[in-house]
Order: C-alpha cells, then structure tokens, then sequence
C-alpha cells in the first residue's frame, strides 16, 4: 500500500495530522473573514466566496501535486 517514511522525513503521524487540521481551520477562516474584506472595496461577497475557494483548490492541487 503507501509507505510514507515519516520517520525519515523527521515527522510523526501527530504532527502530520495537526497540520492537517490546522490547514483546515486556515481555509474555513479565509472564506468566512474574506468576502466581508471584499464587500468593504465593493466586490460582491459570493463572487468572493468563489474567488477564495477556487484560489484554494488550485493552490492546494498544486501543493499536492508538485510536492
């Protein structure tokens, strides 16, 4: 199956799942805090909402991808 040589990448399944969650917390605060930045300038919230999760998605793919 996977074999992912945590130990020789110096990390642990702990510190791989408070990443894991912390990543989370960061994406559910950036698209609940950014459309009320957005709508200040003039930017409707919902075309904001989009913009942040489709800037995610393709950062988060590329991160996942490449790394």
């Amino acid at each position: 199956m996977f074999k992912f040589n945590l130990a020789e990448h110096g990390t642990t399944v702990r510190t791989e799942i408070i990443a894991g969650i912390t990543t989370f917390l960061s994406m559910v605060y950036i698209l609940a805090v950014y459309p009320s930045g957005m709508g200040e300038i003039g930017i409707p919230a919902g075309g904001a909402v989009i913009a942040a999760a489709v800037a995610s998605f393709i950062g988060t793919f590329l991160m996942g991808a490449l790394a």
